[in-house]
């Protein structure tokens, strides 16, 4: 299942792999004013990550103009936004949880995540993830609809592959909420 993915280092080095190629997009690109970009990543300490793999989640990929010196963050399948645990212990905490079954209980031990916090993960997807520009723009396309007390597990089983693809194809549909604005591409 879902929660074997938070033991597996190479399923954390694909969203690394995954990170540093989005990171790589917006370096190649300039600053709105003209300028050059370099690279000032944002220190980080993420909770949920595997010790072997902890020393390259510890900075989260961003860019500085040589010119006007604005910051430019990519967008991130490690991070979910300014939250310290990682972006797939968020979901798989959440959608453990939602369940209350012994299976939240070994995702809570797993990541040593309080159950107050796994309880604010909880109110914001059946809160808060439904009004967020991302799903207002995108939630229309999944027929038939996400029943919103379902997030993120309803959420979740609508992409393809194993438990790792679903999961990969999920952290990339959030990326564009872990950036201050989101740019959703045009659809019909």
């Amino acid at each position: 299942m879902c929660h074997a993915l938070l033991q597996d280092p190479n399923f954390f080095r694909l969203l690394l792999r995954i990170d540093e190629e989005l990171a790589c997009e917006v370096h190649a690109g300039r600053c709105e004013c003209g300028g050059v970009l370099h690279r000032a990543n944002y220190p980080r300490k993420p909770r949920g990550c595997l010790n072997e793999v902890r020393a390259e989640f510890e900075s989260r990929f961003s860019f500085c103009c040589a010119d006007c010196r604005k910051r430019k963050t990519s967008t991130s399948v490690r991070f979910l936004g300014r939250r310290i645990y990682l972006g797939l212990a968020v979901v798989l905490g959440s959608a453990r949880h939602a369940g209350q079954n012994p299976a939240a209980a070994r995702v809570c031990t797993t990541l040593d995540v309080p159950v107050r916090t796994l309880q604010r993960w909880r109110r914001w997807w059946s809160e808060l993830f439904a009004l967020t520009p991302l799903w207002q723009a995108s939630g229309a396309r999944f027929m038939p609809p996400v029943d919103s007390e379902l997030f993120p597990t309803g959420l979740l089983e609508r992409f393809a592959g194993d438990a790792a693809e679903q999961l990969m194809r999920l952290l990339v549909f959030l990326s564009p909420l872990t950036v201050t604005t989101v740019t959703l591409p045009e659809g019909r």
